[in-house]
């Protein structure tokens, strides 16, 4: 069964104060208060809607934003985590590794060793380019990939 155009109306509502503040802590419950759903309903329903769970979606928010800072602003490293939302710049940068393959310093480098050849495209293209693929949880790609260096190890 499809959602309604009302309640899709304030799951995009919700969506839109991540969009707009990704920085600022957006707990179930703020985000349910947004939506004027249950904080249960607002995840299932968010889910379904948009493909990924808020919080999944809340971190490529952040993750794109970093992303754009590390390579456009010589902003410390420290102070992207902060702009970004992170309370740990340890935290942001695990995070980070985790879901670019990189650290942040490592895509700040390889960012200013390569040419911007797309200068003139548009920058919702360029943010769906470069956007992080979230499809699966962080911790859940830690463990397959800790499994898969098992399987190595024990090889």
């Amino acid at each position: 069964m499809s959602q309604s155009p009302k309640l899709l109306r304030r799951l995009l509502r919700a969506k839109d104060h991540m969009d707009g503040a990704p920085h600022e802590e957006w707990p179930i419950h703020r985000l349910a208060e947004v939506s004027a759903v249950s904080a249960a309903h607002f995840t299932r329903e968010f889910k379904k809607a948009f493909g990924v769970p808020p919080h999944r979606y809340l971190l490529t928010r952040r993750i794109e934003r970093a992303t754009a800072l590390l390579r456009d602003t010589n902003l410390p490293i420290t102070e992207i985590a902060i702009q970004t939302g992170w309370s740990s710049l340890g935290t942001f940068g695990r995070i980070f590794r985790d879901i670019t393959g990189g650290s942040p310093g490592e895509l700040r480098a390889r960012a200013r060793s390569v040419p911007h050849v797309g200068v003139h495209m548009p920058e919702c293209f360029m943010r769906n380019a470069h956007r992080p693929n979230l499809n699966i949880a962080v911790l859940e790609k830690r463990r397959i990939e800790a499994s898969g260096k098992l399987e190595l190890q024990s090889n």
